[in-house]
């Protein structure tokens, strides 16, 4: 791990009191030392993604997002599960980071998904297809730094001490990745 890691966080959910953003708070307030953790906000301002609108004119939004991509040593999404797969807002930020294709912010950044969701699997085919996606778009998609955290409706695992632990040890994974690459 460097002296300072900067971590963007991808949120894939917009509603306020969403889980998975009070996971990604909880992350924020609780970084490892040596890590910066920044939320991106705002994608649910980004327009669906218009090769039109892209280019020198590109939306605020979009040139907000973009730079807060190209900043960012690595890149950690967040994400809950609608009908069975990621919410419409995270593919479309994915879109808008990964051009122009070949050359996007998102291009070779390492990337982890986690999150969580009701029912036994935790967002596991999000997750999935979120990777997938992300890794088409160019990042560098780390398979093997995941969690899918099941829960229970009315349950807040942001609240659980042992459950924050978790995403914070992903966190440190995704931190010192490039570290315990270069020593390999």
């Amino acid at each position: 791990m460097t002296d300072n890691t900067r971590v963007l966080v991808l949120v894939g959910s917009l509603r306020a009191d969403s889980l998975n953003r009070k996971i990604a708070e909880a992350i924020r307030a609780q970084a490892p030392a040596g890590v910066t953790v920044d939320i991106a906000d705002g994608l649910g301002e980004l327009p669906f993604y218009n090769e039109d609108l892209d280019g020198d004119g590109a939306p605020e939004a979009v040139v907000r997002l973009r730079a807060q991509v190209a900043a960012a040593d690595r890149l950690l999404v967040v994400t809950p599960e609608y009908n069975g797969t990621m919410p419409a807002v995270l593919n479309n930020a994915i879109d808008w980071a990964s051009r122009p294709f070949g050359a996007g912010a998102i291009k070779d950044k390492p990337l982890a998904v986690v999150g969580t969701a009701v029912g036994q699997y935790g967002g596991q085919w999000a997750h999935e297809d979120t990777r997938k996606s992300a890794r088409i778009a160019g990042a560098a998609v780390l398979d093997d730094i995941a969690l899918s955290h099941a829960h229970a409706w009315g349950a807040d695992p942001s609240a659980e001490v042992e459950t924050v632990e978790k995403f914070l040890a992903v966190v440190a994974d995704l931190a010192s990745y490039q570290a315990e690459s270069a020593a390999a």
